[in-house]
């Protein structure tokens, strides 16, 4: 008897080891964020969104972003009645023709009412002279929007304010340029 008692506790023991292991291995669940996440566009997207969020939450701090080497670009960029994109704090070291999701060019801000800074979303973007293909670069599963005036290719993502018109949209609704 003594014996199935330690084979009975050897296959529970095994069997607990098995089903840890493989709850680690499971895929992890995408939390959600109201207006961003599900974006619509399925896991893949929302993993990235996740990712980029994930990688600039420490520049929710323009002060952070600056020190970090994004200094503020811009002005206030806008276009009523469509909205705003707000301003841009650019990482001119990551210029070029390599994206990457968790290393996005630019940080997008909106100015509160005492002055300091609220990161809103983030901008892809791709120097023209810099991209030799004909197809424009992607990211996201998305085409880089050209600006031949501003010689960029570019995406803007918003993934700390949600846009009505979209986590992929140019203007945001929501963003005002009021100070």
């Amino acid at each position: 008897m003594p014996l199935i008692r330690n084979g009975v506790a050897t296959l529970v023991l095994v069997g607990g080891l098995s089903w840890s292991l493989g709850a680690q291995m499971a895929p992890k669940a995408i939390d959600k964020v109201p207006g961003i996440i599900p974006s619509g566009f399925g896991d893949d997207i929302d993993r990235d969104i996740a990712k980029v969020r994930k990688a600039t939450e420490r520049y929710k701090d323009a002060d952070a972003a600056t020190a970090a080497g994004w200094p503020r670009h811009s002005e206030c960029v806008a276009n009523p009645p469509q909205g705003a994109m707000g301003y841009h704090f650019r990482n001119d070291g990551l210029v070029d023709a390599k994206l990457e999701v968790d290393k996005p060019e630019i940080l997008v801000y909106e100015k509160r009412a005492d002055g300091s800074f609220q990161l809103n979303g983030v901008e892809y973007l791709v120097p023209i002279a810099a991209w030799t293909k004909d197809e424009p670069p992607t990211i996201m599963g998305q085409k880089l929007k050209r600006a031949d005036q501003l010689g960029i290719y570019y995406l803007h993502v918003w993934i700390w304010k949600p846009s009505p018109t979209g986590v992929f949209a140019d203007w945001n609704p929501d963003v005002k340029c009021s100070t």
